[in-house]
Parts: C-alpha cells; sequence; structure tokens
C-alpha cells in the first residue's frame, strides 16, 4: 500500500461529488430550456452518460475475447442500479417515481430483460442479436425525446409570454450542455480514480482478484449513477434521480450489451451459470420495481433498506458460491425456501392494495 492509493481515493470522491454536482445542474436546466422533462433527461442523456464505464469495460472485453467479462458487467450493473443504487438514494431520500416510469419505462427494462435473456438462451450473443439490441437503444431514445418536446410544447403553447423570457438567453444552451458534459467527465474519470485506490487498498489487505471483481470494480463502475442519484436527491431532482437508474438498466442492457456484440470478433459466450442464476436474479429486480413504484409512487426508506439488503445478500452469496465455501449451499437454501418467497408475497400483497386504492372511487 502507497499514499498514492489514498491519493486516487480521495481524488476519486471529490470528482465523482463534483461531477455529480455539475451534471445535475447542467441536466435539470437543459431540460427545462428545451421543453424536455427532467425526468426524460435522466432516462437518456444522464443515464447514458453515467454508463460509460459499463461502456468502456463490456466494449473491451468483448474486443478482447472475454465473453464472461463483458456479459457479467453489464448483468452485475442492472443488479447493482436497481438494489444497491436506489434502495442507498432512498434511504438518504425518499424518491417520488413519475407515473411514466410505471406505465413505460419499467415494462420496457422488463421487456429488455426478457428479450435479452432469450438472445441469450443459446449460449452465445452474435452480431444479429447486438443489432437487435442497439437498434431497440435507439428508437426509444427517438421516441422519448420526441414524445417529451411535443408534451413541453404543448405546455408552453397554454402559457403565454413564454418568448420574450427565452430570447435574452437565446445561447445559454451552450452553457448547459457544457456543464453537462463536464459533469460526465469528472464522474468517469472520478469512478476511475476510485476503483484504482480501492483495487489496491484490496489488494494489500489481502482479498482474492474474485473478491475484487466481484465487489470494488462490479460497484466502482457503477459510482456514476450512485454519485448522480444521490445528489439529484439531495438536491430535490427526485425525476433525475429515479430516471438515472431505469434509464441506465435499459441503456446498458440494449446499448452496451448491443454495442459488445457487434464489435466483438466473434461471438460472445454466455457462461451456463450466468444463464441459470445472474440472468433470473435481474429479471426478478426489475419484476420487484412495478410493486415498489406502483405503491403510492414513492420508494420509502424501508424500502430502500430492502433493496440494499438484498444486494448485501447477492454479494454475499456470489462470493461464498465463487470460493467453494461450504456455506454458500445453506446460504443459497435459505434465501430461495424463505426469504425469496416472503418478500414475493410481500411484493404482491403491495401491488394489490395499491392497485385496488387506484380502482376504488375517490
Amino acid at each position: 500500500m502507497t499514499p498514492m492509493t489514498f491519493v486516487y481515493l480521495i481524488a476519486g470522491l471529490v470528482l465523482l461529488v463534483g461531477g455529480a454536482e455539475v451534471l445535475v445542474r447542467g441536466a435539470a436546466k437543459l431540460a427545462a430550456r428545451f421543453g424536455i422533462s427532467p425526468l426524460v433527461i435522466g432516462l437518456t442523456v444522464v443515464a447514458f452518460g453515467t454508463s460509460a464505464p459499463e461502456t468502456a469495460v463490456s466494449v473491451q472485453a468483448a474486443f478482447n475475447g472475454s465473453g464472461d467479462l463483458a456479459v457479467g458487467n453489464v448483468v452485475g450493473s442492472n443488479i447493482a442500479n436497481v438494489l444497491f443504487i436506489l434502495g442507498l438514494t432512498a434511504l438518504v431520500a425518499p424518491l417520488v417515481v413519475s407515473r411514466q416510469l410505471i406505465r413505460l419505462d419499467v415494462p420496457i427494462l422488463i421487456v429488455a430483460c426478457l428479450v435479452t435473456f432469450a438472445l441469450a438462451w443459446n449460449g452465445a450473443l452474435g452480431r444479429l442479436d447486438g443489432a437487435l439490441l442497439f437498434a431497440g437503444i435507439i428508437a426509444y431514445t427517438v421516441f422519448m425525446v420526441v414524445s417529451s418536446r411535443r408534451e413541453g410544447q404543448a405546455q408552453s403553447a397554454e402559457a403565454n409570454g413564454t418568448n420574450a423570457e427565452q430570447a435574452p438567453r437565446a445561447n445559454a444552451w451552450f452553457i448547459d450542455t457544457a456543464l453537462l458534459i463536464v459533469g460526465l467527465v469528472l464522474l468517469v474519470v472520478g469512478s476511475n480514480f476510485l476503483v484504482e485506490g480501492a483495487v489496491s487498498l484490496a489488494r494489500a489487505l489481502g482479498l482474492s482478484e474474485l473478491v475484487i471483481g466481484l465487489t470494488v470494480v462490479a460497484i466502482g463502475t457503477s459510482l456514476p449513477e450512485l454519485a448522480t442519484s444521490i445528489l439529484a436527491a439531495i438536491r430535490g431532482e427526485r425525476d433525475i434521480a429515479v430516471g438515472n437508474v431505469v434509464g441506465s438498466c435499459i441503456f446498458n442492457l440494449l446499448c452496451v450489451l448491443g454495442l459488445a456484440s457487434l464489435v466483438s470478433p466473434a461471438p460472445i459466450a454466455v457462461s451456463a451459470q450466468a444463464l441459470a442464476f445472474d440472468f433470473p436474479v435481474m429479471i426478478a429486480v426489475a419484476l420487484a420495481c412495478l410493486p415498489i413504484f406502483f405503491s403510492g409512487y414513492r420508494i420509502n426508506r424501508w424500502e430502500g433498506l430492502l433493496f440494499f439488503a438484498y444486494y448485501i445478500a447477492y454479494t454475499v452469496y456470489l462470493v461464498l458460491f465463487s470460493t467453494g465455501r461450504p456455506a454458500a449451499e445453506t446460504f443459497g437454501h435459505a434465501m430461495l425456501g424463505y426469504v425469496l418467497p416472503l418478500t414475493a408475497v410481500t411484493l404482491i400483497v403491495i401491488g394489490a392494495r395499491a392497485w385496488r386504492k387506484q380502482r376504488s372511487p375517490a
């Protein structure tokens, strides 16, 4: 362990906090200026930008022939985005969920998970599979931006006198765009510094490469999403906080994995372990968002704690299983036999009550 380890850690934290602050400011102003809702900015621009580390890792891994790393990075990041990031953000401040997320974006996320799982079922993702996934993210982005701008223009038409206020600041969009880009760059650089420092610290403490990859690096590539969502929640831009997480998950599946499949010299191999365990976990996590989001259109602190606890349990199981510990089998049976069924029943009850409340007359 060298002094540079702590320099990397401190510099990474500073850049992440500063980058998230600049990014949220620029995104919120840009959304208002172009008539695009903060939710759509969070689902597209912010989500795509904060997923840059995942893009870099998966594309480079696929190009080098490391298919397990490319697929594992995407699936693992999606699980971390919902359970770890959304859970931790809700613990900081309860999150308000837009109706659009429940009606459109979360169902799109679930469909994207199922389509990716189906394409990977034969044990490989080829260029045709990648082209289908990548076409999906293009269609999704175009639809989101166009529909949001139409709604914004309709609202502007109803509120007269807005043109006179916008004229003196016709070029202000350039400053907001610059803030957005600077924030994204700071987030990516900060996450790289923090991962570098954390890996060095983990090695100095005697942790194995496997444990480092499953914990430090997996969480490290999701640090931009974490920093952005927490800062957005603190600043009251909660549409960006939740939209960033959902949008990043959609982006990871359709764009990151699609692009990785397109650039890979050979079809990306998908391991049987990923198909049997990690993909189903990712799909279950996406499905769990619906009753949680639908219940009161908010994510309460106890629900955030539930997400966070499940991510800890998932990580512990992966480490125990990968290192061949005897406790892994007992832990897995306890989760599958008791904890998960009870949670599923709880989520069904929560969703049913919320649905009944929505259907009942005022």
